[in-house]
């Protein structure tokens, strides 16, 4: 029996397609001929890069309108607007007056993300908005109170590893005890620039770099931490108990006030592991490091790629199922590895969006959901806290009633 039970599960890392294939019968509709009415709020490059995918999806959405507070970046947007059809506003609320945008897509500053999507959902629009959900937990605490009142609006958080297929794929793994007990989480997104972009002539940093500024901005944790964070939450069904983060302006000694460099633990007690989440402005060497240890191998990803590597247990079962019994033929990479995707995918967002399309035709809660994106905007803000503060953040239960 546990050899046919370890058969069935080595069999995870090559039926590859077949999950692809299931998750998109989750996640897509095909169903419907309808087309639905999209507005954009917040027209930088991940709007911009938004509205693309829409357009690539178009099918299923028409976006009408789109809406940004900066000339530039509505100038920028019309190179994308090829059909001369985007009706163009400065003022959000004037957007969420358009009678034709049934749904909003939010890709503006953290700051904003909870006034913008509280309104949109007071107007009776669907909501995606992009992550990190809010820039605070209370925020995030009345955000999930507004979003059970309007039970019939969609409202859909941009964690894009929640939808693509390698990401999906390795939950399963996790599922199955594939990897064993996980004990160890080590998270890294590095980079060795200033995180600035240019200020064009007429405009102030805050306007461009607000990711610099503590009042709309969550920093490294909120736009890059966030999403292996929220990948935990997801594939563990769990979340911290507590939190401790340091960190500082180590490097740009440039007037930013939100951290170049963060290190935080997070402890899962519950689960018996440990979280190391950081971040760097001032070294790439390692740039993406995303690594799952668990008792049975270690799960080692990038955005778009992963490869599982078995400890010398692990391995020495699987090469006698790949080698004697036939069962199930392994790919081993030149360092011992066994790749974990084959096939190329989509970006995540173009799945997410397909979901976002199918729970507003047939209802339901998308798999990135105001309680989910609440959970991690919680853990974005304890580590802010912690890091600002000096303090140990214990996970609050206030933060566990919301369900």
């Amino acid at each position: 029996m546990k050899r046919r039970n370890f058969v069935k599960q080595a069999g995870v890392v090559s039926a590859g397609l077949l999950l692809h294939n299931r998750m998109m019968a989750s996640y897509g509709s095909f169903f419907s001929d309808k087309k639905i009415n999209v507005g954009v709020i917040g027209c930088g490059d991940r709007g911009k890069g938004v509205i693309s995918v829409l357009q690539d999806i178009g099918d299923k959405f028409s976006v009408k309108a789109v809406c940004d507070i900066l000339d530039i970046r509505i100038q920028q947007t019309k190179e994308l607007d090829k059909l001369n059809q985007f009706t163009y506003y400065r003022d959000y609320k004037k957007l969420l007056d358009d009678k034709r945008v049934e749904a909003v897509i939010i890709a503006t500053p953290l700051g904003l993300h909870f006034t913008h999507a509280a309104d949109a959902l007071k107007a009776g629009k669907h909501v995606y908005l992009e992550k990190t959900m809010t820039y605070n937990s209370q925020q995030a605490l009345e955000l999930v109170e507004q979003a059970k009142q309007r039970s019939k609006q969609v409202l859909q958080i941009g964690h894009q590893y929640r939808y693509t297929p390698l990401y999906f794929r390795v939950k399963e793994m996790i599922e199955k005890n594939y990897v064993g007990k996980v004990t160890q989480i080590d998270c890294r997104w590095d980079r060795n620039w200033n995180w600035r972009r240019p200020v064009p002539d007429g405009y102030t940093d805050r306007q461009i770099n607000w990711r610099m500024y503590k009042d709309v901005s969550g920093g490294l944790p909120a736009e890059l931490l966030s999403h292996q964070i929220d990948f935990i939450n997801w594939a563990f069904d769990t979340h911290p108990d507590e939190i401790y983060a340091t960190g500082g302006i180590d490097y740009y000694k440039d007037g930013r006030e939100t951290f170049d460099n963060i290190q935080a633990v997070l402890r899962y007690n519950r689960d018996g592991m440990i979280g190391n989440f950081g971040a760097t402005c001032a070294n790439e060497r390692e740039g993406y490091i995303f690594k799952i240890k668990g008792t049975k191998g270690t799960i080692d990803l990038l955005p778009n790629d992963g490869v599982f590597y078995p400890e010398k247990q692990t391995r020495k079962e699987l090469e006698t199922v790949d080698g004697v019994s036939g069962a199930t033929k392994i790919e081993w990479n030149k360092e011992g590895g066994i790749p974990i995707m084959k096939e190329k995918s989509k970006d995540g967002t173009w799945y997410a969006l397909q979901e976002f399309y199918k729970v507003i035709i047939e209802g339901g809660d998308p798999v990135s959901n105001v309680t989910t994106g609440a959970k991690t905007a919680f853990c974005v803000d304890m580590i802010n806290q912690s890091s600002f503060n000096q303090t140990i953040e214990k996970w609050q239960s206030a933060f566990s009633a919301i369900g």
